[in-house]
């Protein structure tokens, strides 16, 4: 099991509040698939009423949208959705916002229908100080602070929110604005004003440095939400500071059966790599930054019986330094030591080994 904040979870991976959580049935079939929680679609004082189309893939792994908040009255998820999940079993994040107005009128009535934790969500972020201090004063369930992505001095920010009793973060929202545009007729392709937000996995780089810029400032728990579509990247969330994994797009887009793919694959990976616990691996990217040498130089390593002689190195190096004949060669004059090459083998014939510091 997996403590959050008391709360026993059985897997640290927790739904984000999105399409897909749209009602307690919606919540029960993503906790069946083997999500630790789930997070509500935001309760506000009125439901949404969303522009149509408000969602569109934007790469295989990634979408746009312009979806507001739940479009059920907040009588609803009070009277009838959160008594269903708390019967059901699930552990359930009641997401609420996006104004200190609206999180005072309904934080407690959410407590009361049974939800376990309370996430805080505004569109403003500066709200998200005082919605903390009132929610904190008003119930006695935890408090999550979901936070959008570009703000700046995000870690500064996030221990003024420890300061005001948040009891953990999510790092963080969508990213945008953004949009796609329909080349046929010239029109975006969202609803609208046509323009939303980007989730998925285009966005995991940035998620990692925040989760990596607020590990630094803050003791309470993060939870790495933005990007996350498999095992690995998982891992990675963990590395940067997270201690449980948001996860939103990836079973949008390939069902709710990745969860568990994606549970399964990262305790294979912390397996593989000599992790006993998330705790263990939580952060360790913190001791290998800042202390990289400007110029470094590096040794590679090609293994033959690994290659599938796909050429992917040989095409993605700038600098026509590499190239595979009867055997890999490299030109090193020419090679940069870019590393681009080493990034896309499929199969890792093409590795690199310890890096060491470059002769001036």
């Amino acid at each position: 099991m997996y403590n959050l904040l008391g709360v026993q979870l059985k897997s640290p991976i927790i739904i984000g509040s999105g399409p897909l959580s749209y009602s307690a049935e919606g919540m029960r079939i993503l906790s069946d698939a083997g999500a630790g929680a789930v997070v509500t679609k935001t309760i506000r004082k009125e439901r949404a009423i969303n522009p149509a189309p408000h969602m569109v893939r934007s790469t295989n792994n990634s979408l746009i949208n312009n979806e507001k908040w739940t479009d059920f009255e907040p009588e609803r998820w009070i009277n009838e959705e959160l008594p269903k999940l708390k019967k059901m079993g699930v552990i359930t994040i009641a997401s609420v916002g996006h104004t200190l107005e609206e999180s005072s009128e309904l934080v407690e009535k959410v407590e009361k229908a049974g939800a376990d934790i309370i996430e805080l969500v505004s569109y403003d972020y500066t709200d998200l100080i005082p919605m903390v201090k009132d929610t904190k004063n008003r119930v006695n369930i935890p408090v999550i602070a979901k936070l959008p992505p570009m703000i700046e001095n995000i870690g500064d920010f996030c221990k003024e929110l420890e300061e005001a009793g948040v009891d953990a973060i999510t790092a963080c929202d969508s990213v945008g604005p953004a949009f796609r545009i329909d080349i046929e007729t010239g029109r975006p392709l969202l609803g609208g004003n046509g323009l939303g937000w980007l989730t998925g996995e285009v966005i995991k780089p940035i998620t990692l440095h925040k989760i990596y810029e607020i590990r630094k400032k803050v003791k309470v728990p993060i939870i790495g939400l933005g990007g996350c579509m498999s095992g690995a990247d998982a891992i990675e969330m963990v590395m940067a500071g997270a201690n449980f994994i948001g996860v939103c797009t990836a079973p949008i887009l390939r069902g709710e059966s990745v969860i568990g793919k994606i549970f399964n694959d990262f305790k294979a990976y912390l397996e593989r790599l000599g992790y006993n616990s998330i705790e263990e691996a939580c952060g360790v990217v913190h001791q290998h930054m800042g202390d990289v040498n400007e110029r470094i130089k590096f040794e590679f390593m090609y293994n033959e019986e690994k290659c599938t002689r796909c050429s992917l190195c040989v095409k993605v190096c700038a600098y026509k330094a590499r190239t595979l004949n009867e055997t890999m060669e490299l030109d090193e004059e020419e090679c940069r030591y870019c590393g681009l090459c080493v990034s896309v083998c499929p199969t890792k014939a093409l590795e690199v080994s310890e890096l060491q510091k470059a002769n001036n």
